[in-house]
């Protein structure tokens, strides 16, 4: 049976699902080009830009965007293929002829991050998707069991695929928005995130105070989407440099300078930015909370949001311990290879039909 993908997340804003979907389809995209991927469409909602996918053969509306466009018409133009929903919706009328990855429970387990109107839609949509015979995909053991559980679905009925990291090695650095910050290599933790409740930017002023104490300062880059996201708080003070939202390159560029990425956050459904972080080299100090400590492994320093580790003591001994940036650095790399899109793609495509792959 012929393979069909949702391109809906080609016309949103990237955060980490489009992420997802882009280099998943990136990644298809290649294997349909080396004849490993036969009778694959891209169907996409009206307007945004073309396609970037050369060898998955796009199909756009002349209509309806949106949700309208998901629910409506692409059970539609999917029919008589298997379709592929790979940012967290999917079309009820498309029933069991669909597989929907679902990133987290995050509906479920961190309402406060949500907007009532999002939080409603999802809640909805991720309990119907089962009961019309949708085949639930998500991307870490942690997620599988939350979802199963808001669900009330057997976790063995949710299959797991990986993410990958990769990306962030594509594009040269851009250094330039060292300078454009007034960031020294080396001078500066990291946090990449967003004031979503879940993020917990507000726990890291007292990183901040100790990073100002060494002559270092905290350089925060994200943004929060209004829509969907209710403001959380974040970092603030003289030893804070807000940077708004920056581009792989120059996040590369931060990761790769940076003395280490600060991840606060209580909830993660994969924990997409330690794995960059790790990818670029930089080490990285995390919250045990959510999939993060799945993904991370050995290779991260831990603390506990309630507990004896706390973030400011893991922050200090980065800052003063000899030896521990080059330890973290070289375990964050060799954890870092071990997840690939390719490795994701491929994963994804075992979880299809045989027949589906040349």
């Amino acid at each position: 049976m012929p393979l069909a993908i949702n391109g809906r997340f080609l016309s949103q804003r990237v955060t980490g699902v489009q992420r997802f979907a882009t280099e998943i389809c990136r990644e298809l995209d290649a294997l349909a080009g080396d004849h490993r991927l036969a009778d694959t469409r891209l169907l996409r909602p009206a307007g945004g830009p073309p396609s970037p996918f050369r060898n998955l053969r796009e199909e756009a509306s002349t209509l309806l965007r949106g949700q309208a466009w998901e629910q409506a018409e692409l059970p539609l133009r999917a029919r008589g293929s298997t379709l592929v929903n790979l940012g967290n919706t999917a079309p009820l009328a498309a029933g069991r002829r669909q597989v929907v990855v679902i990133h987290d429970a995050g509906a479920f387990d961190t309402p406060d991050s949500y907007s009532t109107a999002f939080r409603a839609w999802y809640r909805a949509l991720h309990l119907a998707l089962p009961r019309v015979g949708a085949r639930i995909v998500t991307v870490s053991e942690f997620s599988r069991g939350r979802i199963a559980h808001h669900l009330k679905l057997d976790p063995a009925r949710i299959a797991v695929m990986p993410e990958g990291a990769e990306h962030i090695l594509r594009a040269p650095a851009a250094t330039a928005v060292l300078d454009r910050h007034g960031l020294m290599p080396g001078r500066y933790a990291l946090v990449v995130g967003n004031p979503a409740a879940h993020k917990n930017l507000a726990a890291l002023g007292e990183c901040a105070a100790l990073l100002g104490r060494h002559g270092s300062v905290l350089a925060v880059a994200g943004a929060a989407d209004p829509a969907v996201f209710r403001q959380g708080g974040g970092a603030a003070g003289h030893a804070v440099r807000t940077l708004g939202r920056v581009s792989d390159a120059e996040l590369r560029a931060l990761y790769e300078s940076a003395l280490g990425l600060l991840f606060p956050s209580r909830y993660e459904g994969f924990g997409l930015p330690p794995l960059e972080a790790m990818a670029c080299g930089c080490p990285v100090i995390a919250a045990a909370a959510g999939a993060v400590p799945e993904v991370c492994g050995e290779a991260a320093l831990w603390f506990d949001h309630d507990g004896q580790r706390r973030l400011p003591t893991m922050l200090a001994r980065l800052l003063e311990e000899e030896g521990l940036y080059d330890t973290l650095r070289a375990r964050g790399l060799r954890q870092a290879a071990r997840y690939t899109w390719r490795g994701a793609a491929e994963r994804l495509l075992d979880l299809l039909p045989e027949e589906r792959t040349a």
